[in-house]
């Protein structure tokens, strides 16, 4: 008896009540993500925090039999499960980012993954305080601090406009990025687009421009039309 007194459990009621905590709280960070229709959303978002609290769980309390099992009992790091969290969370969140063109997208649901993955391993060691605040935190950053400092960011970055080309049939895309790097343009956003006509159409977004720059793109042997849009 006092060796399995010295060993640390849980009753079920006290598993279900972090497991509990756990899927509320993650599927409250997945909801706002759905919300968005991000990649990763409400389910994704439950499952993460949820599997991050039994992963705990089973780390501190799991193996109370065997370390029990002897004439004394075995020490043992409760942390050696949970650590690899950290880790092995990280690939899921590279799932979520997406590279289009010059563009990314899915770092902040990324990020949010990330963050579940730390409310669910404070959910599931039972530091509730932890767990509930990280939580409000985060869907405070999500959502009105975004809209807070959406305004407060255009006024501070610098000028973007959209520079409309239209190249020549067969050109590629990797001749006008070329071209735009000589000029020492910053290319913020880049679509290209392919119309039935055997026209091409390319969208960058800069934040360099410039009517010096228009007039040297426009002079380019494969563009047939450059025009600024705001």
């Amino acid at each position: 008896m006092t060796i399995l007194a010295a060993v640390p459990s849980l009753s079920w009621g006290e598993n279900l009540g972090r497991l509990a905590l756990a899927a509320a709280l993650g599927g409250a960070i997945g909801f706002e993500r759905e919300l968005r229709d991000r990649e990763a959303g409400f389910r994704t978002h439950m499952l993460v925090c949820i599997g991050s609290a039994l992963f705990t769980i089973v780390s501190a309390y799991g193996f109370r039999e065997f370390l029990t099992s002897g004439d004394q009992v075995v020490r043992a790091d409760p942390t050696r499960i949970a650590a690899q969290i950290v880790t092995g969370i990280g690939f899921l969140g590279a799932g979520a980012i997406i590279r289009q063109g010059v563009s990314i997208r899915g770092l902040t649901t990324a990020a949010t993954l990330w963050v579940a993955a730390a409310i669910g391993m404070a959910s599931g060691a039972g530091y509730y305080a932890g767990a509930v605040l990280g939580t409000i935190v985060t869907l405070i950053a999500l959502w009105p601090l975004r809209r807070l400092a959406f305004p407060v960011f255009e006024r501070l970055r610098p000028e973007e406009r959209s520079m409309i080309i239209e190249l020549r049939p067969d050109t590629k895309a990797a001749q006008l990025l070329a071209a735009l790097e000589e000029e020492h343009a910053r290319v913020e956003y880049f679509q290209l687009v392919d119309e039935e006509d055997d026209r091409r159409t390319v969208t960058v977004t800069l934040d360099t421009p410039s009517q010096e720059l228009l007039s040297n793109i426009s002079d380019l042997e494969f563009v047939q039309g450059v025009q600024w849009r705001r």
